[in-house]
């Protein structure tokens, strides 16, 4: 099987043009195929603000009404998603921008009203793996947005953490998959205030632990139940680092006992 690496980084990283410049750089570098999927929520939520649209989050994920849908398909496939590929181009890689509606991506349901009724989010439900192969096969790269489809014409938000591991899990089949979560951390720390706290190697059992004793929170929550996931459904590898320790290797190994 051939290598691939599912990398998926977060606005923070993507919005600073310096940043941006060193990461792109340094996933350019990458052997072997590779596929980025983006978030961009910081520039998102700044947009929502000066059109005076409120954009609440709860637990990491980020409430869609109808107003905020706009907003994050305007930022997440527009602007972010283009800027990327430009950059990628310039960097000699064949990349092609695309969201979950693209080529029927990413399939998705509207997230079911339980506690919280999270608007026009949504829940993936399939990944077109043969389409993803197709364009590897051919040397394309790949940069998903985090918005996808129902299939009836509704775009939908979606978490791009699990984007990055639907994604990984459809091509565990076909590639021998490595999932990188790129974030402004060092890793998984046990105290979010001390990058010397990094957790080498994170086992499921510990996760839960450190959930349940409010050490691991908020959003780290639904990237490391992501993570976890894709190992139970055939991805060899996940971690979670620095994005400018993107080709160092040096974050957060995800096992599962």
């Amino acid at each position: 099987m051939h290598q691939l690496t599912v990398v998926k980084v977060g606005g923070k990283i993507v919005e600073d043009p310096q940043s941006l410049k060193t990461f792109l750089k340094d996933f350019s570098l990458i052997a072997g195929n590779k596929i980025l999927v983006h978030g961009g929520g910081v520039s998102a939520t700044q947009l929502a603000e000066k059109l005076g649209i409120k954009s609440p989050m709860v637990d990491g994920r980020r409430i869609t009404d109808a107003e905020t849908l706009k907003v994050v398909t305007m930022v997440y496939a527009g602007l972010v998603n283009k800027n990327i590929v430009a950059h990628l181009q310039a960097l000699s890689l064949d990349a092609v921008g695309l969201t979950g509606a693209d080529m029927n991506l990413i399939f998705s349901i509207k997230r079911p009203v339980k506690d919280i009724d999270y608007g026009y989010v949504g829940d993936v439900r399939e990944v077109n793996a043969p389409v993803l192969k197709e364009l590897l096969n051919q040397n394309y790269v790949p940069v998903i947005a985090p918005i996808t489809h129902d299939g009836n014409g509704q775009l939908l938000n979606t978490n791009a953490d699990t984007i990055a591991g639907e994604t990984a899990k459809a091509l565990a089949y076909d590639f021998n998959v490595r999932l990188i979560y790129c974030f402004d951390k060092k890793g998984v720390l046990l105290d979010e205030k001390d990058e010397n706290s990094m957790i080498q190697l994170l086992t499921k059992e510990e996760f839960l632990q450190y959930k349940e004793e409010g050490i691991i929170k908020d959003g780290m929550i639904p990237k490391l139940e992501n993570a976890f996931e894709t190992l139970a459904s055939g991805v060899k590898e996940v971690i979670l680092l620095r994005a400018s320790n993107l080709n160092t290797g040096e974050g957060t190994y995800i096992k599962w006992n």
